[in-house]
C-alpha cells in the first residue's frame, strides 16, 4: 500500500513538473506570437503610409473657403501663395511661422509681393507643433464661418495634418494639397536612403498621433478629462 502511495505521489510529481514545463515553454511562445503579430501590423501600417505618401497629387482644380498652409519650407507656402494668387481660396492662414519672422522677410524668402499680405493673409505665430497647427486653425477658420479648406503641407505629413484637422474641424471639408519636395524620392522612398528615413520617421508620428486620438475618443478617456476639467475650475 505504502509503495502505491509513493508511486502515486511520483507520478503526481511529474505531471506537475511536465506541466510546468509547458507552462514554461508557452509564454515565450505567446510572446514570439504577439511580436509577431505586432510587427506584421506595424508593417502593413507603414506600408499602407507609404503606399498614401507617393501616391498623393495635387488635385486638378481645387477651391475652398480658405487655405491653410503649414510651415516648415519654402515649397509649401509658394504652393499656398500660388493658389490665393489664382482665387483658389478668398484667404490664407500660415501656421507655426517663427515669432521673430516678420511678413517682410517672408515675402523675400518666397519671392512676392507684400501687398497680398495685407489684403489676405493671415500669420500664426503660436503653433508649435501639428497638434497646435490644427486648433489654431480652427481658431481662424470658424469665426469667419469657412466650411472647406485647402489644406498645404508635405505629402508625408498630410495623413497626421489632416488627422488632427479632423479632430478639431469635424464638419469642415478639408482637401489636401500634398507638396512634394524635389530632393525627396518619395515615389521610390526604399531606394533612396533619406527618403526612407523621412517616411519611417513620419510614419511613426503618424501611428503615436493616430493612437492618441483615439484613445481621446474612447467614453473612459473622455469621462476622465471631464473630470479633470472639473478639478481645474473647482
Amino acid at each position: 500500500m505504502l509503495d502505491d502511495v509513493t508511486h502515486a505521489e511520483a507520478q503526481s510529481g511529474k505531471r506537475a513538473q511536465a506541466a510546468r514545463r509547458t507552462r514554461a515553454l508557452a509564454l515565450p511562445r505567446l510572446a514570439l506570437f504577439t511580436a509577431g503579430v505586432l510587427g506584421a501590423f506595424v508593417v502593413a501600417g507603414f506600408l499602407w503610409f507609404a503606399d498614401q505618401v507617393s501616391a498623393a497629387k495635387q488635385p486638378l482644380d481645387p477651391h475652398g473657403d480658405g487655405i491653410v498652409v503649414l510651415t516648415g519650407g519654402a515649397q509649401r507656402i509658394n504652393g499656398a501663395i500660388a493658389l490665393l494668387e489664382e482665387g483658389r481660396a478668398t484667404r490664407l492662414l500660415i501656421t507655426g511661422v517663427n515669432p521673430a519672422t516678420t511678413e517682410d522677410q517672408i515675402a523675400r524668402a518666397i519671392s512676392v509681393r507684400h501687398d497680398i499680405f495685407d489684403c489676405c493673409v493671415d500669420i500664426d505665430r503660436e503653433a508649435l507643433d501639428t497638434i497646435e497647427n490644427a486648433r489654431q486653425t480652427k481658431n481662424w477658420a470658424l469665426p469667419r464661418g469657412f466650411d472647406s479648406l485647402i489644406v498645404v503641407t508635405s505629402a508625408y505629413h498630410m495623413p497626421r495634418t489632416l488627422a488632427e484637422l479632423r479632430r478639431e474641424l469635424p464638419d469642415s471639408t478639408l482637401i489636401p494639397f500634398p507638396v512634394v519636395h524635389e530632393d525627396l524620392e518619395l515615389n521610390h522612398w526604399y531606394r533612396d536612403r533619406e527618403a526612407m528615413r523621412v517616411m519611417v520617421r513620419e510614419y511613426a508620428k503618424f501611428a503615436l498621433a493616430r493612437l492618441r486620438l483615439s484613445l481621446e475618443a474612447s467614453e473612459p478617456t473622455r469621462q476622465l478629462m471631464r473630470m479633470a476639467s472639473l478639478r481645474r475650475d473647482l
